[in-house]
C-alpha cells in the first residue's frame, strides 16, 4: 500500500514514526506500569482484532516489562467489550482494541457509546474487507453471487460480525451501492471474523465478508475461496483475487481499523507513554514480519492524528447507515 493509497483510504495522514516521536518531544512521557494491565478485545479469538491485539500486547509486554493480559469480552455486538475500555479506571491498566464499531454502534441504536467516551492512543491496522465463499462454492465471482442474489432475494445469507458492524456495512454497502435490496443477502450477526468463517466452512451462511487478511490463510490453505477485494489494489498476498473497484460498476470499497486506545480521561502523560511504546514496537521488524505474514502493511499513525480519523469515520458511516436504513 502506498503512502497516496494509505493517505486516501484513512482521510488523515500517516505519520512515520520519528513524525510521531517529534510531536511528543515536549512531553516527557515516562509513565510506566508496575503491575500487570489488562488488554481487552471486544471480538472473539480466531479473528484479526484479536491477532494483532495478542501480537501488540506481547510485544508491549517487552517493552514495558509486565505482563499484558488479553481478554477477549464478546457479546452484545461489540458493544460489551467497547464498553469495558471506555468505563474503566483511566489509570494505565486497562487499555483495548477499539476498533471501527465505535463509529458505527451507535448509529444502529445498540449503544450510547461513541468515540468521545475512549482516549485513542494509536493505529494498529487498516483492513479492508473481503468477499469469500466455502472452496467447493458454487460461486466464482462477486458477480455471480449478485446476480443470484438478484434473482433469488433473501436466499444466500452471510456473516462476519455483529448486526450493523462494519463486515455488515461492508455487504449492504455494496448491495447499495449496485442498485440492490441490502437485505437481498440476509446478514446473520457473530462475534466476529473467526466464528463467522467457521460457520462458512460449516455451509451455515454462504458468504463471509470479514477482512481478507483474516480469511488469507484459509483461503491459501484451500478451505475457502476469495472472490474480491473491497479495495483499489489488489492484495500482494494474494494478487489473483480481483478488486471490487475494478469488478463492480459501483467501484464499492471499504475498510475498517483497529486501534490501541484507552478509557477516557486517561491522564495525558499515561496515553502519551502508551503512544510512543506502541509507535516504537510497531516499527520493529518483529511487528513487520508479523504484518508480512498476514499479508498487511505497517501502518503508524499517533493519537492525534487517529482522533481526527475516528471524527471523519462517525461521520462518514453515519452517512452510510442512513443510505441503507439502518440508522435507529
Amino acid at each position: 500500500m502506498t503512502t497516496t493509497h494509505l493517505t486516501r483510504l484513512l482521510g488523515a495522514t500517516a505519520l512515520g514514526f520519528g513524525a510521531v516521536l517529534a510531536t511528543q518531544a515536549a512531553a516527557e512521557c515516562d509513565w510506566k506500569p508496575e503491575r500487570a494491565v489488562t488488554y481487552i478485545v471486544p471480538w472473539g479469538a480466531g479473528g484479526g482484532t484479536d491477532a494483532n491485539s495478542r501480537m501488540l500486547a506481547s510485544l508491549l509486554s517487552q517493552e514495558f516489562g509486565v505482563p499484558f493480559n488479553v481478554v477477549n469480552r464478546t457479546g452484545g455486538n461489540g458493544v460489551t467489550g467497547h464498553s469495558a475500555i471506555a468505563r474503566a479506571e483511566p489509570d494505565g491498566y486497562t487499555v483495548g482494541a477499539v476498533t471501527v464499531e465505535i463509529n458505527t454502534m451507535h448509529w444502529v441504536g445498540l449503544t450510547d457509546l461513541t468515540h468521545e467516551d475512549i482516549t485513542p492512543i494509536a493505529l494498529v491496522d487498516v483492513v479492508p474487507a473481503g468477499f469469500t465463499v466455502k472452496a467447493d462454492s458454487e460461486f466464482g465471482s462477486v458477480t455471480e453471487v449478485l446476480e443470484y442474489a438478484k434473482a433469488n432475494p433473501g436466499e444466500l445469507t452471510a456473516s462476519g460480525t455483529s448486526q450493523g458492524g462494519i463486515w455488515h456495512l461492508a455487504l449492504a454497502g455494496l448491495l447499495n451501492a449496485e442498485g440492490m435490496d441490502p437485505q437481498a443477502i440476509r446478514w446473520i450477526p457473530s462475534q466476529g471474523a473467526g466464528p463467522a468463517m467457521q460457520e462458512l466452512m460449516a455451509g451455515g451462511v454462504d458468504v463471509v465478508t470479514v477482512a481478507q487478511s483474516e480469511a488469507k490463510t484459509l483461503i491459501e490453505q484451500g478451505e475457502l475461496k476469495g472472490l474480491g477485494y473491497m479495495h483499489t489494489e489488489r492484495m500482494a498476498a494474494l494478487p489473483d483475487i480481483p478488486t471490487t473497484a475494478e469488478e463492480l460498476a459501483s467501484g464499492w470499497t471499504l475498510a475498517a481499523n483497529i486501534t490501541i486506545s484507552g478509557p477516557g480521561g486517561m491522564d495525558p502523560e499515561i496515553a502519551c507513554s502508551y503512544e510512543k511504546a506502541a509507535l516504537k514496537v510497531m516499527g520493529t521488524q518483529e511487528w513487520a514480519d508479523f504484518k508480512a505474514s498476514r499479508g498487511a502493511d505497517v501502518v503508524l499513525m499517533g493519537s492525534e492524528d487517529l482522533a481526527a480519523l475516528m471524527v471523519k469515520n462517525d461521520q462518514a458511516l453515519g452517512d452510510t447507515i442512513k443510505a441503507i436504513g439502518m440508522a435507529n
